[in-house]
């Protein structure tokens, strides 16, 4: 028999060959295809390769990132607890430098208080592992004490340890059960005690400061070391506030809020009258900016992320002013290449590093840590920007199969080659998906997992690439590993999770620790003596209702299209146009 079918362009309307039908003689021995493969010929190998994602192979991905937070987190309980980090490769644990005081690589982050443990708390919970959380929790309280003789930097210890202790106190006594009945038997907010205690022994970094900008180290027992050195990173000073601002409400001590706030309002201050940029490295006793670069990298990172996420826990209108205001400037000066995403001609958008005061290029290098951007225009609401810069960075990992630390995009090469399992492309790739529930972000997430897999598993754990090109390794694996990076990796797979339930609202810290939105968190047991004066557009604001969950501030969100969701976020063409941008093609 004969039949005819219609030829679909891939924009919807009907082709124009031999009057726009084709007849095919199909015999009784013909097999059957599905109407889908008749569009098989309009698709090119992005969406061949990025399509759909079978539902079978996405629980796979998920025991599989399961199986490598496992194999990382039995292997630190085996082999390294209670030192700080597990070296993977001689499968042993690591603590402080004490033989080199000024390593600070290792010395700013370890401080003999089991900090792998304390930074994975909750990532026992995301998992569902309700009695290895419970025994982790019992010997957090059993054996942790931060009386310790040990320097940290203070930004360090406040996301991995502060965020940690809280983040798991909220989340085991909170009366909603997200978890279910985590309920732990005679425990008595023993890791809020702990999280106040160490906020004290960091509180000596905020004083005799000419600023209010905190010191970057604190000795735990006796405060500030006398040969501190008066210069600190933007990110450093300011990302203490979502951590500090939630123990002040908790236990009703506005001492800790007070001084976070006081150091983000004077590194604001300090900002750029013409450009409104801030610098990167600051002189905490004048002022004045020792590092001149502006950017989305390393030094400010966080800065950005927690002027947003402050004020979606606190509801403090100053932060989103601030927040608004820097984004800015970063879309006036540090963005570059056409001016939509999905649109147009030029090169493809991407934010480089300027000097603060003028705005013009200062090197040509990108870091890995911007890679968490695109997570952040996701909860500003910016998706489109956000799908653009996200690809971008994808495919400077597909090009190696990991994010070189520094990469050079003038000369589409690594400037620094190690990685060290950093998690940003992972959150952003989580983010995103949430944000689209497109499957591209899937084969993302897929590809990611099997490149860890493949590339940085040895035989006690998974190791830091020292090298993105040739492979070779280092013996460490960072905390944030199993704090951050397999979370994201699980939740992107998982979606039955608690924390995508219908009427969940959560967020993470910069360290991915998860912190349910609550309205106990927008209200103060003291009256803020340091209340800046009212803007005059403060009535804009007053019948503003903001609905905010852990995925996107729904405040001018950009709405995406049902149809997007079967088509690739960025078009095909624009695809290979950032493949041949780092390299691929």
């Amino acid at each position: 028999k004969t039949t005819c079918v219609s030829l679909i362009g891939r924009r919807g309307f009907n082709a124009q060959r031999r009057g726009g039908t084709t007849c095919s003689k199909i015999s009784a021995n013909t097999p059957k295809r599905s109407y889908l493969s008749f569009f098989e010929e309009g698709r090119d190998e992005y969406d061949r390769r990025f399509g759909s994602f079978p539902d079978a192979l996405r629980v796979r991905m998920r025991s599989m990132a399961k199986d490598m937070f496992y194999f990382g987190y039995d292997n630190y309980m085996k082999y390294a607890f209670p030192e700080d980090e597990l070296n993977p490769i001689a499968c042993e644990g690591r603590g402080p430098d004490v033989l080199d005081p000024s390593n600070i690589n290792i010395n700013d982050v370890l401080g003999n208080y089991s900090l792998t443990l304390i930074d994975t708390l909750d990532t026992l919970l995301v998992l569902g592992n309700v009695s290895e959380f419970h025994r982790a929790v019992k010997l957090v309280i059993d054996t942790v004490s931060f009386d310790k003789d040990s320097t940290v930097q203070v930004f360090e210890a406040n996301i991995r340890i502060l965020g940690s202790l809280i983040s798991a106190h909220i989340l085991l006594t909170d009366p909603r059960h997200p978890f279910g009945d985590i309920e732990l038997e005679n425990y008595d907010n023993e890791l809020l005690h702990l999280a106040h205690d160490l906020a004290v022994r960091l509180l000596p970094a905020f004083e005799n400061t000419g600023t209010g900008i905190p010191y970057p180290r604190v000795n735990l027992k006796s405060g500030v070391p006398p040969d501190s050195i008066n210069e600190t990173c933007t990110a450093g000073a300011g990302s203490l506030l979502v951590e500090f601002g939630i123990l002040s409400r908790l236990i009703g001590d506005s001492t800790f809020e007070w001084v976070a706030r006081r150091a983000v309002r004077a590194l604001w201050n300090l900002r750029s009258n013409e450009t409104g940029l801030l610098g990167n490295v600051v002189n905490i006793q004048t002022g004045q900016w020792v590092g001149k670069q502006s950017g989305l990298g390393a030094g400010m990172d966080s800065f950005y992320e927690y002027l947003l996420k402050s004020y979606i826990l606190f509801g403090e209108k100053e932060d989103y002013r601030m927040f608004k205001a820097a984004y800015k400037s970063i879309q006036s000066h540090m963005r570059r290449g056409r001016e939509a995403c999905n649109e147009g001609e030029g090169d493809p958008p991407l934010y480089v590093n300027v000097n603060m005061f003028n705005g013009q290029i200062m090197n040509t290098w990108i870091d890995s840590l911007q890679a968490f951007f695109p997570g952040l225009q996701v909860l500003n609401g910016d998706v489109e920007n956000a799908i653009c810069l996200h690809a971008f960075y994808y495919a400077i990992w597909r090009r190696f199969g990991a994010l070189p630390e520094r990469y050079n995009w003038q000369l589409q090469a690594p400037d620094v080659l190690f990685y060290p399992l950093r998690p940003e492309l992972v959150e952003s790739t989580y983010l995103l998906y949430q944000a689209t529930k497109n499957p591209f972000y899937l084969h993302v997430g897929m590809d990611i997992l099997q490149s860890l897999e493949k590339n940085t598993k040895v035989k006690c754990g998974y190791a830091t690439l020292h090298h993105v090109v040739d492979k070779s390794k280092e013996d460490r694996m960072e905390s944030f590993f199993l704090s951050e990076t397999c979370k994201y990796l699980y939740l992107l797979f998982d979606e039955d999770n608690p924390l995508h339930q219908s009427g969940s609202r959560y967020i993470f810290t910069t360290e991915g620790h998860v912190v349910p939105i609550d309205p106990r968190f927008r209200e103060k047991s003291w009256e803020d003596q340091h209340q800046q004066c009212k803007s005059t557009d403060d009535h804009l604001w007053q019948n503003l209702k903001i609905r905010c969950n852990m995925y996107t501030c729904l405040l001018q969100c950009e709405r995406i299209p049902e149809e997007r969701r079967y088509a690739l976020p960025l078009k095909s063409m624009y695809m290979r146009q950032i493949d041949h941008m780092v390299g691929l093609s």
